[in-house]
């Protein structure tokens, strides 16, 4: 029983930090990025909506109670990134992220969604032979969100670093992250099979 706790947990992980799929890490990275470590409470708040959408869209998959078109998943998931991305770019001039979580929030469980459902097929077949569907999802879901508390964890480090230790403005480090994710994430839009 342990046993599986701990295969299902790992599992959840390896799903966030697997190097073929890095789409789901370029999405915390542009979600963390604006923050500091004192904004942790924030960072976690969102990364744990974003967890929530993830989950709620494995478990309407799971159950047959919802099917999308993997192609126009696979088509959305970049273009959050983007999203998520150049909103990093035009708000990097405010000295400070102070508007209210709201939006920011929505987005989160939205895009968790669109994630949730590019995993929703191999999710279904990976949870066909489980004797607890609900348990499996709470595992799998717990493995995801350690996954990214990490990330989390690591980019709030390395801003610190940066822009402590190395004197990047907060606004620059914003900016040239978010270009990075931008540049990374529109040939994943261009070859994707909607556009093929």
């Amino acid at each position: 029983m342990l046993q599986d706790f701990w295969f299902n947990v790992e599992f959840g992980m390896d799903h966030v930090l697997d190097i073929n799929a890095y789409d789901h890490v370029l999405f915390l990275i542009s979600l963390t990025v604006p923050y500091l470590f004192r904004d942790w409470r924030r960072v976690l708040l969102l990364v744990s909506l974003f967890t929530l959408g993830h989950t709620l869209s494995l478990v309407l998959a799971a159950y047959d109670v919802v099917y999308v078109n993997s192609v126009i998943v696979e088509f959305l998931i970049p273009i959050t990134i983007l999203v998520m991305a150049l909103y990093n770019v035009f708000t990097a001039n405010r000295g400070g992220k102070k508007e209210k979580v709201g939006l920011l929030s929505i987005s989160a469980v939205f895009f968790g969604l669109i994630h949730g459902l590019g995993f929703a097929g191999e999710f279904k077949m990976f949870a066909a032979g489980a004797p607890s569907k609900l348990a499996l999802l709470v595992e799998f879901a717990l493995g995801i969100e350690l996954a990214q508390v990490i990330i989390v964890f690591v980019v709030l480090f390395l801003s610190y670093i940066i822009q402590t230790i190395f004197r990047f403005s907060r606004r620059d480090w914003i900016m040239v992250i978010s270009s990075i994710v931008v540049g990374l994430v529109i040939p994943m839009i261009l070859n994707s099979a909607m556009l093929s």
